[in-house]
């Protein structure tokens, strides 16, 4: 059987994805931030309204475990949370104007930190990198978030 000229996907993805999570961390915590509360920042946008369950499905959660991720940015002004008209069993949830510059800012923080982790790479082989990424988180279904 032939050797294998490189490692296997996972073999380099889940270690890297460990270290920039290990690296946002720290600016995460500098905006006030869990892991939980951003990616729940990124799930929301502006405008669209989401249900609570349709928001846990989006960003790969549990709806119950949201629910304290949830209390907590509502209780910041963060986010709002209100039942649906439609049916009131459901809440509806979206994100505030604060919540949308914190989100920014972290996402403008997180995303510096990852220009500075790539700068050494040639431009053309960063912007490869980074569309064949999107390319493939797209295509499995973990491009999630609004960019």
């Amino acid at each position: 059987m032939p050797k294998a000229t490189r490692p296997d996907l996972a073999a380099m993805l889940v270690p890297l994805g460990r270290a920039l999570t290990d690296a946002e961390r720290p600016v995460l915590d500098r905006h006030g931030l869990t892991m939980w509360g951003y990616v729940v920042l990124l799930g929301l946008d502006e405008q669209p309204v989401h249900t609570q369950a349709a928001l846990a499905k989006a960003i790969g959660a549990d709806k119950t475990r949201i629910i304290a991720v949830l209390d907590d940015l509502q209780r910041r002004g963060l986010l709002e949370r209100e039942p649906d008209p439609a049916d009131r069993r459901v809440n509806l949830v979206r994100l505030t104007p604060a919540g949308a510059r914190l989100r920014a800012g972290a996402q403008r923080d997180i995303q510096e930190q990852e220009r500075r982790l790539l700068a050494d790479l040639p431009a053309a082989d960063r912007d490869t990198f980074l569309r064949v990424l999107q390319q493939l988180a797209e295509r499995t279904g973990s491009a999630r978030f609004p960019g």
